[in-house]
């Protein structure tokens, strides 16, 4: 994989690239949407191709339960099995080591799981990661780390960095045994909860591995704002510029503007598709819900400035009427909509560092985005945890 920086904004940290992935080149910074089950939710693979988007994320621990590495494997790979033309990045089950904690113990080896499906139980270690994730085909892998909440002990949170570290190096050796031309491209995932000298200890451990590119884990898991950013702007600093930056879990515009000024070119989160089914449309003055009284009469589109194929045809008394009557082609339209927007806002921000005036676009972006709620900031999509794994 080559990484290229492509311009840089002057007064900020935001730059943009393009990454040479095996399924086509990628421009960063880049929104990856959700597909966790081998699928984005209530969209297409053709309605995301139209949108321009070249890269999305599957999961490897829930690929592994559903379909399952038989099924996966006789399809030829991910690619083939969800006819995706596109690159694919998956996650490696680190986060469901997180957020299903009632259904696994941590071990040195691995982790032992028991599914949320049936209950059965079943060992994954770094090394059965990395090669279930040769069998997906992934374009990028991630390794198997350990994410740690909010307010745990400074002894907890070095341990996890540690076992991080020690399985980062077992999942590298496990993937230079593949095959230089299926292999994809590991990344690292930095960790250290929030403690500064381990978040710069977890970064100078895994820098050491020499990995293609390195991602920031433990970020948008319940924190404030202020706090997160705090941390992005650590963490993402500890990354030296050559490698892609690639910071885990958000997907709303104000962390993606903030990650963006940091340096980070790639961010994945399910917020605006999970919102999307749940009514929640992004809007240039803000979040807005469609199933509100206030739009029963509204003839208006979601966004009058968006040119997305909803806000051309539907109206928002429409989508509440679909919201309040549960016919599927709400979601799929407000999904539509809000990638679209997710995607939109994407190539504006590359626009804005190649002319250099990113910091501006962001404060007159952020200033009109806050108009309807009336603030900024806040609590963030965060990762919520969703057992069925519907992500």
């Amino acid at each position: 994989m080559r990484f290229t920086v492509q311009s840089r904004d002057p007064a900020s940290k935001a730059r943009t690239g393009l990454l040479d992935l095996p399924h086509g080149p990628v421009q960063t910074p880049v929104f990856m949407p959700v597909g966790t089950n081998a699928t984005v939710k209530a969209i297409t693979n053709e309605q995301l191709e139209d949108l321009g988007i070249s890269l999305i994320l599957g999961n490897t621990y829930h690929l592994f339960l559903r379909p399952g590495l038989e099924v996966l494997e006789r399809s030829g790979g991910l690619h083939s099995f969800m006819s995706w033309r596109g690159n694919i990045l998956t996650d490696s089950g680190g986060y469901q080591i997180f957020s299903l904690a009632p259904f696994r113990k941590v071990e040195e080896q691995g982790v032992i799981f028991r599914s949320h499906i049936d209950g059965s139980r079943f060992r994954l270690t770094p090394e059965d990661i990395v090669d279930i994730q040769r069998i997906l085909g992934s374009d990028i892998l991630m390794p198997l780390d350990l994410c740690t909440p909010p307010g745990i002990g400074e002894g907890e949170a070095l341990e996890a960095v540690e076992r991080t570290t020690r399985w980062a190096g077992r999942s590298k050796a496990r993937w230079l045994e593949s095959d230089p031309a299926i292999q994809g491209q590991l990344f690292g995932i930095t960790q250290g909860n929030f403690y500064a000298h381990l978040r710069r200890r977890s970064a100078e451990q895994l820098l050491e591995l020499d990995l293609p590119g390195y991602a920031i884990g433990g970020l948008s898991v319940g924190e404030g704002f202020p706090k997160f950013q705090e941390y992005l702007g650590l963490s993402a600093g500890l990354i030296p510029e050559r490698y892609p930056r690639y910071l885990m879990g958000v997907g709303t515009p104000e962390y993606i503007l903030e990650a963006v000024q940091q340096g980070i070119d790639m961010f994945d989160c399910v917020f605006p598709t999970r919102t999307a089914r749940n009514a929640q449309a992004f809007t240039s003055r803000g979040p807005l819900s469609l199933k509100s009284e206030a739009v029963k009469l509204d003839g208006e589109p979601i966004d009058p400035e968006c040119s997305c194929s909803t806000c051309r045809r539907y109206s928002r008394a429409y989508l509440r009427h679909l919201f309040k009557t549960k016919e599927i082609l709400a979601a799929m339209l407000t999904t539509q909509h809000n990638l679209s927007f997710i995607q939109s806002l994407v190539v504006s921000i590359r626009q804005s560092i190649g002319a250099g005036n990113f910091l501006d676009f962001k404060d007159r972006y952020l200033a009109r985005y806050g108009e309807r709620s009336g603030q900024r900031g806040g609590e963030g999509p965060g990762k919520q945890i969703e057992l069925n794994g519907g992500l």
